[in-house]
């Protein structure tokens, strides 16, 4: 934004400075004429006879009192300007680096040392605000290099496909149509789930109230014929627990949980529990699932976008593209909640999504 250039607020603050000290200056004269010099007879003879007269001492008081108002006007104006220096000094630094984080460098840090007060609190919020925003765009960078990858592989396989059908027109045309519907039914996947959680990440959905333990119910029926074919007991237990917002993604969070602890199971004999609970003014949903162990160091990595540990990784027709979990934190986000991830000791995951509950 344009401004019309002005004052400096060190000089600002070196004018009320020195004009403080005049004012100040003013007064005391002014306390010493009212109650001090104006009962000086103006005779002669002066006060008791003896001491010279109110003229005399106006005249030898006058040059004396215009020296001291000179240099307090003087003292002002420097100490002001020095003082002013070293108050706004730190408001340099912190202008200096919000102009470098304005063109674009985020990892410069202010780190103003001292003890605290306003300007050293207002360094650290900013130097805390720059850490978050330095992580969301690496974050949201990594984000767009990972989505322009995933979205290329299925057009370059397509495009595979279609390079080795034109060299071998003897290839069977039914085999090419079933692989590329299967590439293409992916893409769609993707795209969708890339959809729903810039979506779900933008927080613009309409609020209502949603009994969880409805949407636990829809999510396990609908998961049901999966869990069957993979020999997985699903389990849906737990009372009515409300809380507000989007039915939809509600259900997309759970069916996500749902449908990661399924798949991610035992090869066989694998049991999936979901629990809804309201806890105060606290609604909690809990999908826990046997399964092989998983390190420790790879559990705070599962929800970001397009990261699958090596252990969690399938091939079949139900392999992810690494969204299921970042879906679920971001939506979990959107409606004010906390998503919790622990590791079972025996094998599996145990997630727990708190959401603000209603009455």
């Amino acid at each position: 934004m344009r401004r019309r250039p002005g004052l400096s607020a060190r000089l600002r603050l070196t004018l009320s400075y020195a004009g403080f000290l005049a004012v100040a200056g003013t007064l005391l004269l002014a306390v010493v004429w009212v109650f001090l010099l104006r009962y000086v007879p103006d005779t002669s003879q002066g006060l008791l006879g003896i001491a010279p007269n109110r003229y005399l001492l106006v005249r030898t008081f006058a040059p004396a009192a215009a020296v001291a108002m000179g240099f307090l006007l003087v003292f002002g104006l420097a100490g002001g300007w020095v003082l002013a220096g070293r108050m706004l000094a730190p408001l340099t630094r912190i202008t200096t680096a919000a102009r470098m984080a304005g063109n674009g460098s985020l990892s410069h840090r202010i780190r103003m040392e001292g003890r605290r007060d306003e300007f050293r609190e207002l360094s650290d919020a900013f130097d805390t605000m720059l850490e978050q925003l330095e992580s969301h765009v690496a974050e949201q960078q990594r984000f767009a290099a990972n989505a322009s990858h995933e979205l290329r592989t299925p057009l370059a396989i397509s495009q595979t496909l279609l390079d080795v059908a034109r060299k071998d027109p003897t290839r069977d045309p039914q085999e090419l149509f079933a692989r590329l519907q299967a590439v293409n039914t992916r893409a769609i996947g993707l795209t969708e789930a890339l959809l729903l959680l810039g979506r779900s990440g933008r927080g613009n959905f309409t609020r209502e109230d949603v009994d969880l333990s409805l949407v636990a119910e829809e999510a396990a029926e609908t998961l049901l014929p999966l869990a069957e074919q993979r020999g997985v007991t699903l389990d849906v237990t737990g009372g009515a627990t409300l809380t507000a917002g989007s039915a939809e993604l509600l259900l997309r969070m759970v069916t996500n949980l749902v449908q990661n602890a399924v798949v991610h199971n035992l090869p066989a004999g694998g049991t999936v529990r979901v629990h809804t609970e309201a806890r105060g003014d606290v609604s909690e949903v809990r999908v826990e699932n046997t399964g092989q162990p998983l390190p420790a160091e790879l559990v705070p990595t599962l929800t970001e976008p397009f990261r699958r540990g090596t252990e969690r990784v399938r091939t079949d027709e139900h392999a992810g593209v690494g969204l299921g979990l970042a879906i679920v934190r971001s939506v979990v986000d959107a409606h004010d909640g906390t998503l919790d991830l622990v590791a079972r000791a025996a094998g599996g995951l145990l997630v727990t999504v708190r959401l603000p509950g209603l009455p």
